[in-house]
């Protein structure tokens, strides 16, 4: 069980209702992999397809390949993606996982999404001027072209913003699910000098906590540069121990 299945029943009575919904869980709650699928076979959906937004390539990915193995399938059967140079999809596909550029184009060649039951726009806190857009669009889209079939909107998001974006949606009903809570320890070091690069720094309070902490470590930086070469100092500086296992991670790996 994950804390989102007890917000489901209000939010399935919520879109039967309404043709818009904001949905607030933090990270961790299950909004992501398991909101499509519980909303696959509501009669409001008639056969009609979920287009769930994903702000990043790796993201979507990701979420395509879990909402696909909890029902047993494969990603493009019931569930696929499409991402820049990328795409899995099949003509039984109902749960359709895409990133902000994909639906920015489909939403101006087809402003009505028609076959699209549903748009969720997934962690909506993160901001972009392209999922900004989108949202734009297809209520513009909604109003102007699907009188008769309704497009629902869901906005999915992780920080508590949900007036402001109920706002956004007539006074859309906001719905709430508390998550799983772990202790977080903020620990700080010296500050930044004016001119200092970023990755000696960073490799050093890395050393750091791995000498101080157990468990493993998630660094986030600015870009695929940065990733490269904290990865290539640390695996420098680790030298042959086989207790440390670096992962980079970023959206252009496979």
């Amino acid at each position: 069980s994950l804390p989102i299945d007890d917000v489901l029943p209000a939010l399935r009575e919520a879109l039967a209702t309404r043709h818009e919904a904001v949905l607030e869980a933090p990270p961790g709650a299950g909004k992501t992999t398991r909101v499509p699928l519980a909303l696959l076979n509501e009669s409001w959906l008639a056969g009609q397809t979920i287009l769930m937004l994903e702000p990043r390539r790796l993201a979507a990915r990701a979420a395509a390949e879990r909402l696909a193995s909890e029902p047993g399938a494969k990603v493009g059967e019931t569930v696929g993606y499409r991402i820049r140079l990328d795409s899995k999809v099949g003509p039984n596909t109902r749960i359709e996982v895409v990133t902000e550029g994909i639906l920015t184009r489909r939403l101006q060649d087809d402003p009505a999404l028609d076959g699209v039951g549903l748009l969720i726009f997934d962690e909506f806190h993160e901001r972009s001027l392209d999922a900004d857009l989108a949202l734009a669009l297809s209520l513009n889209g909604r109003e102007l072209f699907r009188d008769e079939q309704p497009l629902k909107t869901l906005l999915m998001s992780a920080t508590l913003e949900g007036e402001r974006l109920s706002g956004l949606l007539d006074d859309a009903p906001i719905l709430r699910s508390e998550g799983r809570m772990y202790p977080v320890q903020m620990r700080w070091g010296r500050p930044f000098q004016p001119g200092e690069f970023i990755e000696p720094r960073l490799v050093q309070t890395i050393l750091e906590a791995l000498h101080d902490e157990t468990g493993s470590v998630l660094v986030f930086l600015p870009g695929q540069a940065e990733i490269r070469r904290v990865n290539q100092q640390l695996a420098d500086a680790l030298g042959e121990r086989s207790d440390v296992l670096l992962c980079p991670l970023h959206g252009e790996l496979d």
